[in-house]
């Protein structure tokens, strides 16, 4: 039998106050800054984001919005130290407009939120377009230092025209109208 420090580490806690102060999470969970917790960690950020009403693609930019913070914790915040700590947690916000918020916590390397840019896309060479993809994929992406130390990046996102309703559909919904039909020019 190992000890608790080998292998990868996902943790969840389900409701309570994330460390931010703000409104309570949905979900919050703990993993250590290994590479390979990001698929599962995107698992759950396509599973969430549907359950709260997003569409595939939707669902599917968020995910990768959280790829990319995360991958970027690892590698900059812990310079791929595989045991840093990590925090994630999810927030439904129904207030003034429904959204989806997911908090990344981390105890790395402070920087300055106003050094943190996108690298230019003109400059064309691998890597460097995390920032660039987590802004252009959701509504707000902030970057906050931590006391004492530490960041956390703010991922909000409100559902699209895609946005589905979460409810299951109702019976009563067979009286709809099918696709228009194609036409000719």
């Amino acid at each position: 039998m190992g000890s608790l420090g080998q292998g990868p580490r996902l943790a969840l806690e389900s409701g309570g106050d994330d460390m931010s102060g703000t409104t309570p999470a949905v979900i919050r969970m703990q993993i250590l800054s290994r590479p390979e917790l990001l698929a599962p960690v995107r698992s759950m950020v396509l599973s969430l984001s549907e359950r709260f009403g997003f569409d595939e693609v939707e669902s599917g930019h968020l995910a990768l919005a959280v790829d990319e913070a995360l991958a970027n914790v690892i590698r900059h915040g812990y310079d791929s130290s595989p045991d840093g700590r990590i925090w994630i947690s999810f927030h439904q916000i129904n207030d003034p407009r429904p959204c989806f918020r997911i908090e990344i916590e981390d105890e790395g390397t402070q920087v300055d939120p106003e050094s943190i840019l996108p690298r230019r896309l003109e400059d064309v060479r691998p890597g460097g377009l995390g920032v660039h993809i987590m802004r252009e994929v959701t509504d707000t992406c902030d970057f906050e230092p931590r006391k004492p130390g530490g960041m956390r990046v703010i991922l909000q996102k409100s559902p699209g025209e895609g946005h589905r309703d979460p409810r299951p559909e109702s019976s009563s919904s067979s009286d709809e109208a099918g696709p228009e039909p194609e036409r000719s020019q």
